[in-house]
């Protein structure tokens, strides 16, 4: 995977998190209410100090009840509009950070959606989906929290030191000596936090694409009785998150401690400085107090930006990981200046020349010397034993991959200078293995066309012989089909994806034995409706039971990513011995199963 810039070992948090920063471009208003009321908050937080001095000096010493009074109110005027202040800043910078956190999870789903297929060979989805959510989760928190944190607390360090001066110089100069002490801890601790961080999100992606995958496959595991053995190795990988995450906490457990210890011990001698200069009169208990009042906020300020900057380093790490894949460039895309969609010509697919290797394996080549040419209007068969490199012809007909050598023609036409959308639009594939989501049945249909009316969906839906089971359901075209559509049979999921292809209307036809999983009843039913969605439509099937394309206009036959031949199943008989042997075992198989 590309790194950026910002995901060297030694780039700093900041540099990490400043392309971050775009994301917030689009909200100045809301920026700029929000620094607004953090600055008057921390003007009002650093007027307290003053109140205290005034209560001490003007109401406890003086011994006059009025002016204690007074002074009381005045104090708690300033509290109240620090209440105030405090609200809008809160909500304001929360919701900064919750909608571009929003903006971010939503720009990072887009990038993934639109990447190439060979990049979810290589990446896990676990790691993607912790990426979209636990990762944006953390710079919502940075952004909308401890960001707000983290400059209330610098200005209230700042605004301290210039009150520390104004009330006492010397007693300042005690902690000004002691805070590059603080830092120093900040420096050392902070690097090894970020890096356990991205580690430790690492990790955690790891148990999601392990949990993921146990879950899908749930039925397999309890078949092979394999609970306890997943459940130990599910603990594994959780305990590998929690060592990582161990090593993580105890480094900012130190950071904590080392800058509480340092601020502390300096308040403490200040203490003792200050209280021999009241004692000789050199200063007013009101000072004293006021200086202690600072020198706290200062000293809360100091760890609150240790806490915060171990938060920023961690945050580092993900904003990396979430730039890197920001960063992508997917390797098909629509050409900068696409041609026009052709018209209709006499060929309706010419494949020249093909060679393709999978980008997972480079040295092995899935197809070689592809030369083959579809008509308008003919039924094709794919035929060939596993591997020959038939799904990878449909792949690279819907612009899944790109061939290393060759092109692909449609209506005379490359489809490399076509747009993908408009390329995709005109097929429609049926896959052995359907694939729904989790929705209801109309949900389910109608993404074959977005637009579609219950009554073109409905008709779909009876085109497939679907429609009776479906008004089966509790609800009908309203029923939640589960995850992956777990609540149908093999045959129902079939003919709610031949509906959708149906509803989808595509000039070209991709079929995968889309009629594998019905029983035979249900086959005869959907096989008649795909005949009538086939007419006067260019076809091209995946037939791993050659009986279902003995009819078809052309057959291929194709081993080991080659065509060994092309006819008729009549012609084929004759002029292929792989056709001959495929015909063989498979009637032989038929004939077997019928006898017992």
């Amino acid at each position: 995977m590309p790194q950026t810039p910002s995901s060297k070992p030694d780039a700093s948090a900041y540099q990490s998190l400043k392309p971050i920063f775009q994301f917030i471009a689009p909200y100045k208003k809301n920026v700029v209410l929000a620094l607004f009321f953090l600055v008057f908050t921390a003007g009002i937080s650093l007027s307290l100090g003053q109140g205290v001095k005034m209560v001490i000096d003007n109401g406890f010493i003086s011994g006059s009840l009025e002016q204690l009074t007074q002074t009381i109110l005045v104090l708690i005027g300033m509290i109240f509009l620090l209440a105030f202040g405090t609200f809008f800043r809160f909500y304001l910078m929360s919701w900064i950070g919750e909608r571009v956190s929003a903006d971010i999870r939503t720009a990072v789903f887009n990038q993934i959606i639109k990447l190439h297929p060979s990049y979810f060979e290589e990446n896990r989805s676990g790691e993607l989906m912790s990426r979209l959510t636990t990762d944006t989760a953390l710079l919502q928190s940075i952004i909308g929290s401890s960001f707000s944190m983290a400059l209330r607390s610098t200005f209230m360090l700042l605004g301290g030191l210039v009150m520390l001066f104004v009330t006492n110089l010397k007693l300042t100069m005690i902690v000004v000596v002691c805070v590059p002490l603080v830092l120093l801890p900040m420096m050392f601790f902070g690097r090894r936090v970020r890096d356990l961080a991205s580690s430790s999100q690492d990790a955690i992606a790891d148990i999601g694409t392990y949990a993921g995958e146990i879950i899908q496959n749930i039925k397999v595991v309890q078949s092979y009785s394999h609970e306890k053995l997943e459940q130990a190795a599910f603990g594994g990988e959780v305990e590998k998150a929690f060592e990582v995450a161990k090593k993580r906490i105890k480094q900012r457990s130190f950071l904590f401690a080392a800058v509480i210890l340092l601020t502390f011990a300096a308040i403490s001698v200040m203490l003792w400085v200050g209280g021999q200069d009241v004692l000789s009169g050199a200063m007013t208990g009101g000072e004293l107090g006021a200086f202690i009042f600072y020198a706290i906020m200062v000293a809360m300020s100091v760890a609150t930006v240790a806490e915060v900057y171990g938060e920023l380093q961690r945050a580092a790490g993900s904003a990396t990981r979430l730039l890197e894949l920001l960063a992508l460039k997917s390797d098909i895309t629509s050409p900068e200046q696409p041609q026009q969609f052709p018209s209709q010509s006499n060929s309706a697919i010419v494949l020249n020349n093909i060679g393709f290797n999978y980008p997972s394996r480079p040295d092995v080549p899935a197809l070689s010397d592809i030369n083959l040419t579809i008509n308008h209007g003919e039924t094709v068969a794919l035929v060939g034993p596993s591997g020959a490199g038939k799904t990878t012809m449909f792949e690279l007909l819907q612009r899944f991959y790109d061939p290393q050598q060759g092109s692909i023609l449609l209506n005379d036409t490359n489809i490399q200078q076509l747009p993908l959308d408009d390329l995709r639009h005109v097929m429609g594939m049926v896959p052995q293995q359907p694939v729904l989501f989790s929705s209801d049945v109309s949900h389910n249909i109608g993404y074959g066309k977005p637009d579609a009316t219950s009554e073109e969906i409905e008709n779909a839906a009876k085109r497939a012989h679907a429609h009776e089971f479906i008004t089966q359901l509790p609800e009908g075209y309203q029923s939640f089909l589960g995850e992956q559509g777990v609540r149908l049979s093999g045959g129902q999921k079939q003919r709610v994806a031949i509906a959708r292809a149906i509803l989808k209307d595509p000039d070209v036809l991709l079929l995968d034995e889309a009629t594998s999983a019905l029983d035979a009843q249900s086959e005869h039913h959907v096989q008649a409706a795909l005949n009538e969605l086939m007419s006067d439509r260019t076809t091209i099937i995946i037939a791993h039971r050659l009986a279902t394309v003995i009819h078809a206009d052309k057959i291929v036959v194709m081993d080991g990513g080659r065509i060994v031949d092309v006819g008729t199943h009549q012609s084929l008989l004759t002029s292929s011995p792989l056709y001959q042997r495929l015909c063989e075992l498979q009637f032989e198989q038929a004939k077997s199963k019928v006898t017992e």
